[in-house]
């Protein structure tokens, strides 16, 4: 509508120039009424052009793909995939506006968190899943992504009833063109980057409870194939097994690097409680009494290596971050001979909680723990390091104990420099498989040569 008042108000300043120059050789009346005439035509031309634009339909928005994708911190929306969109050599990050809502109807989100702009670093030409393609008929907008930017995250940590936990909320994105007024605002799929390599689909109900889990096959096997477990937080309860992949990097265990560390690749097993792990049916429990979950995630071990063949099962490997941390060592501890290695991380299990008959148990199984010494949560001198230090003495050969003074950005760059994550966090180390020293800061060796948590895993393996 712009253009139009311009074009209105060059209309009048003709009409005043005209009739300055009549007035000079007519009668003032004749000069009045052509000015009438003329103001009365310019109206009626803007108002019938204002009609003609009200009546064109406005463009439809377009489409676009979302890519979520799995961080540290958890999941985050790094992409928008931009469908049929025009691409120019001159199309620059500055030419477009994005802006995000987040809501549910689940919980109250802080007005700060629920909708705001979000950065465009760069764009790149692509196909409708955000691969690049140098003539792609589609634009990918890749936003910047931080742990301390919540206006990224598609999931929010909400207290519902008596317990918390992490949720999907509804992630709403309007880009905006700005030199061309093209708007995309809907979404028409998303991708969330090896989780959708995953079978999400898996149920198992044993003794009436039922549990959810994700599970990773590696491709074209010539032989049979280790068992990675995970056994997710606290935060991650729940019946949609995204959650427990994607709440923290868990799914990383089936990232084309970490595959190669197990030969043709390993498969990946992520139960899901639909509470927590430490449930002891009135209460939490840290190993004082029971929990009502170790019988049914066993059985649903057992029943998935029975369904599935070229699972080797001498290298079958139990791990877990907090709850899950209680829950493997819970699983070692009742069934010692059954897995090869465990690694732990953040361990919620007290020492105390803990015989010295059990240690003995302990000893025989190959063990890589990962704690920071600033966890409030899981406090270490309760939990993993007098368990440690018993281990070591009752004569374990092959226990671990990676022990940070702080949980950092391993990236170096999502947190920027000298940025800590929570001290209770000390999974981030064993997920990206960066865990390489021993409790006195020693590298850990095997045959000689220093190894990560991941190499060591793989190189276990239970005697028959």
């Amino acid at each position: 509508m712009a253009p139009l008042f311009s074009i209105f108000a060059d209309l009048i300043i003709f009409a005043r120039i005209l009739c300055f120059f009549l007035d000079i050789h007519t009668n003032q009346l004749f000069t009045q009424n052509l000015m009438k005439k003329i103001l009365s035509l310019a109206i009626l031309f803007f108002l019938s052009i204002a009609s003609l634009y009200a009546s064109t339909p406005a463009p439809t928005p377009g489409t676009y793909t979302l890519v979520m994708e799995g961080f540290d911190w958890g999941p985050a929306a790094s992409k928008v995939v931009l469908h049929q969109a025009q691409v120019g050599k001159d199309t620059s990050p500055s030419d477009f506006e994005v802006f995000v809502t987040r809501t549910t109807s689940l919980g109250e989100i802080p007005a700060a968190q629920a909708a705001g702009k979000r950065t465009v670093v760069y764009t790149y030409p692509s196909d409708e899943k955000g691969n690049r393609l140098d003539n792609g008929s589609h634009l990918t907008l890749v936003l910047a992504v931080s742990p301390v930017n919540p206006l990224g995250s598609g999931i929010q940590y909400l207290r519902m009833g008596n317990r918390a936990s992490n949720v999907w909320i509804d992630y709403g994105v309007t880009v905006i063109h700005g030199k061309t007024g093209a708007t995309w605002n809907q979404e028409k799929g998303r991708v969330r980057p090896v989780v959708d390599e995953f079978d999400l689909s898996g149920k198992f109900t044993h003794q009436g409870t039922t549990l959810t889990y994700g599970a990773f096959s590696p491709k074209k096997l010539t032989a049979k194939a280790p068992l990675i477990i995970w056994l997710h937080g606290g935060g991650e309860g729940g019946t949609d097994p995204t959650i427990a992949l994607m709440g923290n990097k868990a799914f990383n265990y089936a990232s084309p690097e970490i595959q190669s560390l197990f030969g043709e690749g390993a498969f990946v097993l992520a139960p899901q409680t639909p509470t927590f792990w430490m449930n002891a049916g009135e209460g939490m429990t840290r190993g004082q009494t029971n929990d009502i979950y170790n019988a049914v995630v066993f059985a649903l071990i057992e029943d998935f290596v029975a369904k599935n063949p070229q699972v080797d099962p001498t290298r079958i490997y139990v791990g877990g971050c907090s709850n899950g941390g209680y829950m493997s060592l819970k699983l070692i501890l009742e069934h010692p001979t059954y897995f090869a290695a465990g690694y732990i991380s953040a361990l919620a299990y007290n020492n105390e909680f803990i015989s010295d008959a059990q240690v003995q148990l302990l000893k025989q199984v190959p063990i890589w723990f990962v704690h920071s010494k600033d966890d409030m949560t899981t406090k270490p001198d309760e939990t993993v390091v007098p368990l440690y230090h018993r281990m070591k003495q009752a004569g374990a050969k092959n226990v671990i104990l990676s022990y940070y003074d702080n949980v950092t950005d391993v990236t170096g760059f999502f947190g920027g420099k000298d940025f800590h994550y929570n001290g209770h966090w000390s999974w981030v180390y064993s997920h990206a498989n960066v865990a390489r020293t021993d409790f006195d800061g020693s590298s850990v060796l095997l045959n000689g040569r220093p190894v990560t948590i991941m190499e060591w895993t793989a190189a276990q393996k239970r005697k028959k």
